[in-house]
C-alpha cells in the first residue's frame, strides 16, 4: 500500500471557484463562502448540493474537444497533430496524458461531496433546513426541502461511486477519500478490488434512500435516481469480473455482475425499455424522455458536434473524428449481398450511426470521389470515406449560427442488457437463467430485435461462442459511446485490436454513375502493454512525496 496526498483536490475547503454548466445545476459561489456560512442561506446549501455534479463530464469533448473514439478503432481523427495521436502511437506517459484532468475532476467531485455530506451531517442539514422559517404553517414547502436534503445526501453517496468507477477504470486501484480535508495526510492507495468494494457499498447502502425519478420533482432532473445508482454497480461489477481485473476467473464476480444487471433490469418500479427508434434516440432531446434513459448529463444548445464532425465540403464543417472501415465492416448483412452496393442491406444501426459515400447528409448525396464536392484529397476531408452520424443533426446551417441540442447519455437500458447478456454467459453459458427470467441470449436478442427483426439469428451454441457474439454487439450498439477502448482493455484485447493497422475506402466513380470501393490503410497503431491503465501523473507522484506507486512501464 502506498500513500498519496490530494494536494490541491483536498486540501482546498472553499468550492466557491466550481463554475455552473447550466442553470439546473448551477454551482457558482462567492469565493467567501465558508463552511460556516452554509448556515446563513438554504439557497447556499443547495448549490452546495449540487456541486458534486459538476465534474461529471459529457462524452462530446474527451479528446480534441471531440469524441474519444478517436483513441481506439471506431474512429480516426482527422487532424494530423491531435491528442488522438498519443493513443494511437501508444506515447502516453507520466508527463503526457491528454485526459489526465479527468483524474483530478474526479477527484473534485468526491471531494465536493464529501464537503457536502461533513456539513450536513448530525443533524445539521436539518438545523438549515428549518432555519428562519415557520415550520408549522410552511410545513409543505419545510418537509419538501427536507426530502430534497436527504435526497442530495444519498445522491453524494453515489456520486463517489460514480467518480471511483470512473477512476478505477483508467487507473486501477486508487485512494479511497472519505473526508473533505486532507490536513497535509497522505491518503493510501486502495487496491482495485477494494474500491470496488467500496463502490458497491455505497450503492448498496443508499439505494433505498433514492428516488426512483424525478417525474413530481422536474426541477430535480439531471440528479442521481435509483436507476443510475444500480447502472453504476453493473459496470462496475462488469468491468471487475473481466479478464484484465479477474486474471483467475473467479466465476463468483460474474455472477455479482449477473445478479447486479439483473436487479435493475427486474425492478418494476423502473420500468425502462428500449426506445423505439435506435437512431432518433442520439438526437436533439429525445433521450431526456425516453424509457430508454438511465442517466444523461443535459447540455445547452450547441452546434459544436456538428462543426467539429459535419463533412469538410459541408460550409463551416470540419470532418473531426471519422469512423473507419474496421467498424463499418462488423455491421451485418440482412438478405443478399450486393458487392456494387456494399452499404445496402446492413444492419440499419449502420445507417444510424454513420454516413458512407452516396447517402444524403447535409441536403446533398455525399460524393467522395477525386474531383467531387467532397474528393477525399482535400486538406481535412475524411481519411476513411465515412463521416459521423449519430449524435448529429442535419441540415443545421453553421454559417447562420444555427444549434442544436446535444445531451450525452451515460448510461442507457441498451448497456445493462449487453452487460447482463454478457455476464449471465461467462457465469452460466448463454442458456441458463439461473432463475432469473432472462438467459444470456434472451437478453441479447432484446437489443437485436430493437435495431431489426431481420438480423441473423445468434445461432452460437457454447460459452466461448456466445462471448464473440456479445462482443460484437457492444461494438455496434454502443458505436461511439466511451465503450469501446475501455472494453478492449477490460477484455485483454487491446494488444492485438489497437496494433492493428486502421483502414478506410478509397471512392472512385465507375461507369454509369455508380461507385467502387477499395480498402486502403489510413493508419499504423500501436498499444503497449503498459497502456492498459493510465499513468499518474508525475505531478502526482511528486505530490504525494514519491509515495505513490507510478503502474507498471510508466
Amino acid at each position: 500500500m502506498k500513500n498519496l496526498i490530494f494536494r490541491a483536490i483536498l486540501a482546498i475547503l472553499c468550492v466557491g471557484t466550481m463554475e455552473g454548466c447550466d442553470d439546473f445545476l448551477d454551482t457558482s459561489l462567492d469565493q467567501n463562502e465558508t463552511g460556516e456560512s452554509i448556515e446563513t442561506t438554504l439557497g447556499t446549501l443547495w448549490k452546495f448540493g449540487n456541486a458534486f455534479y459538476t465534474p461529471i463530464t459529457d462524452g462530446y469533448t474527451v479528446l480534441d474537444s471531440n469524441l474519444f473514439a478517436a483513441a481506439s478503432d471506431e474512429a480516426q481523427q482527422t487532424k494530423a497533430l491531435c491528442d488522438a495521436s498519443y493513443f494511437n502511437q501508444g506515447v502516453i506517459n507520466a508527463n503526457l496524458n491528454p485526459i489526465s484532468n479527468l483524474y483530478t475532476d474526479c477527484y473534485e467531485g468526491i471531494r465536493a461531496a464529501n464537503f457536502f455530506l461533513d456539513y450536513t451531517a448530525d443533524g445539521k442539514g436539518e438545523y438549515m433546513i428549518g432555519m428562519n422559517r415557520d415550520t408549522i404553517n410552511d410545513r409543505p414547502n419545510y418537509e419538501r426541502d427536507l426530502a430534497s436534503l436527504h435526497y442530495y445526501q444519498a445522491e453524494a453517496h453515489v456520486a463517489r461511486a460514480y467518480y471511483y468507477s470512473e477512476l478505477i477504470k483508467q487507473y486501477g486501484g486508487v485512494p479511497i477519500v472519505e473526508s473533505p480535508y486532507a490536513d497535509g495526510q497522505f491518503v493510501s492507495r486502495s487496491s482495485y478490488d477494494e474500491v470496488v468494494d467500496y463502490i458497491v457499498s455505497e450503492i448498496d447502502n443508499c439505494k433505498d434512500r433514492l428516488a426512483v425519478d424525478w417525474n413530481d420533482y422536474t426541477e430535480r432532473n439531471g440528479r442521481f435516481t435509483l436507476g443510475a445508482a444500480l447502472a453504476i454497480k453493473s459496470r462496475t461489477l462488469l468491468y471487475a469480473a473481466s479478464l484484465r481485473n479477474n486474471p483467475d476467473g473467479d466465476l463468483a464476480k460474474w455472477e455479482a455482475a449477473a445478479a447486479a444487471a439483473y436487479d435493475l433490469i427486474s425492478n418494476s418500479e423502473l420500468n425502462y425499455s428500449l426506445d423505439s427508434d435506435y437512431g432518433s434516440y442520439f438526437v436533439g432531446n429525445r433521450s431526456l424522455s425516453s424509457p430508454e434513459t438511465i442517466y444523461v448529463v443535459r447540455r445547452g444548445m450547441s452546434n459544436d458536434m456538428e462543426k467539429n464532425n459535419y463533412p469538410i465540403a459541408t460550409q463551416g464543417g470540419a470532418s473531426g473524428v471519422t469512423p473507419t472501415h474496421n467498424l463499418v465492416k462488423a455491421y451485418e448483412w440482412i438478405g443478399e449481398v450486393d458487392p456494387a452496393n456494399p452499404y445496402a442491406n446492413r444492419d440499419p444501426r449502420l445507417e444510424a450511426s454513420i454516413v458512407t459515400n452516396g447517402r444524403t447528409w447535409n441536403g446533398r448525396t455525399i460524393d467522395q470521389s477525386a474531383g467531387a464536392m467532397d474528393d477525399m484529397a482535400q486538406p481535412n476531408a475524411s481519411r476513411t470515406g465515412y463521416y459521423l452520424k449519430k449524435f448529429l443533426t442535419d441540415n443545421l446551417n453553421l454559417t447562420q449560427g444555427a444549434t442544436a441540442q446535444h445531451n450525452w447519455v451515460v448510461f442507457r437500458y441498451a448497456e445493462i442488457l449487453l452487460n447482463y447478456a454478457e455476464a449471465m454467459n461467462e457465469a452460466y453459458g448463454p442458456d441458463d437463467n439461473n432463475g432469473y427470467t432472462l438467459t444470456a441470449r434472451e437478453a441479447l436478442q432484446i437489443v437485436r430485435d430493437r435495431a431489426s427483426m431481420l438480423l441473423p439469428e445468434v445461432t452460437a451454441k457454447n460459452k466461448d461462442d456466445f462471448r464473440e457474439a456479445v462482443r460484437h454487439e457492444r461494438r455496434i450498439e454502443l458505436a461511439f459511446e466511451d465503450h469501446r477502448y475501455w472494453d478492449l482493455l477490460r477484455w485483454k484485447d487491446a494488444m492485438e485490436v489497437l496494433n492493428e493497422p486502421v483502414y478506410g475506402v478509397k471512392v472512385a466513380k465507375t461507369d454509369g454513375n455508380g461507385w467502387s470501393y477499395e480498402e486502403v490503410e489510413v493508419a499504423k497503431r500501436t498499444f503497449l502493454e503498459r497502456n492498459y491503465y493510465m499513468p499518474f501523473s508525475r505531478s502526482e507522484v511528486e505530490n504525494s512525496n514519491h509515495t505513490l506507486e507510478q503502474n507498471p512501464g510508466y
